[in-house]
């Protein structure tokens, strides 16, 4: 088993030089997976642009209650909730809870996700098969079905997809074909809610998160050529930026789109 730590530093979420510009002043924003990696970031952005935040987290209490406290000291009004994207139920139930406390949602984020590393395709199971679409597809469409009725016009969802879903990735094949799933759902709904709500994905390159445990049994020359072509892996406060374009007005103009943030991955999608 590799050591992590020489090729995944601690990640940094937001850097102290960024400065908000009251771009999502009163926004009220649901963030799936929003106790770490990009989704914290996300989250975190998002408050310094004097938005209302709501975090989405499976499991990791006291990685969300942090992010919760560190949102809180930004100013913004904050909701932490327990959900598991894979069951509708909750999926509905935290949507309710937003539209409860705030009367709305303005910016949907689905950007909870879970990545399972194989060598080969004879190792994947079906249990690992369809809890990557669980998590990574049924999430997108439960929380988006369930937001759509509370998001006014001119709302915003953002959806997380992968540079994977453009170039393959021989280690990450389930977790690859959810994302080009993703890509293909957010350009149909964007189709779809055209002159009502826009709908677009941020296709994050390598970037450090703790997704990245998936690869702990993976030899140290596939660790090194997850880098960018800029020598290096990418921080999470390095992607939400993007959100944060999608979610203002600046984007105003934007919907069916991807930005990706990969580090010079050149893709043409």
């Amino acid at each position: 088993m590799s050591d992590l730590s020489q090729f995944f530093p601690e990640p940094e979420y937001i850097d102290d030089a960024y400065k908000g510009a009251g771009k999502l002043t009163g926004k009220r924003t649901l963030i799936s997976g929003g106790d770490s990696g990009i989704g914290r970031a996300v989250a975190l952005h998002f408050a310094r642009e004097g938005a209302k935040v709501a975090i989405l987290y499976h499991s990791a209490e006291d990685k969300a209650e942090e992010t919760g406290r560190a949102l809180e000291a930004e100013g913004a009004e904050v909701l932490v909730m327990q959900a598991n994207a894979a069951e509708r139920g909750d999926c509905e139930a935290a949507v309710s809870a937003v539209v409860q406390a705030w009367g709305g949602i303005d910016v949907l984020v689905n950007n909870a996700g879970m990545q399972k590393a194989h060598h080969d395709l004879t190792e994947v199971s079906d249990d690992d098969w369809h809890s990557h679409f669980a998590v990574n597809m049924d999430g997108i469409f439960y929380l988006s079905r369930a937001a759509l009725p509370h998001m006014p016009e001119g709302a915003s969802i953002i959806n997380t997809s992968s540079i994977n879903a453009f170039i393959g990735n021989d280690m990450l094949l389930p977790y690859t074909a959810t994302k080009g799933a993703i890509v293909s759902f957010t350009r149909g709904l964007a189709k779809q809610q055209l002159g009502k709500i826009r709908v677009n994905e941020v296709a994050p390159g390598p970037i450090i998160t703790d997704i990245q445990d998936a690869f702990a049994d993976f030899d140290e020359d596939k660790l090194r050529n997850m880098a960018a072509p800029m020598g290096r892996m990418g921080h999470p406060r390095e992607v939400a930026p993007a959100y944060v374009f999608l979610a203002s007005r600046d984007g105003s103009f934007v919907t069916g789109q991807t930005i990706h943030v990969n580090g010079g991955m050149i893709c043409n999608g």
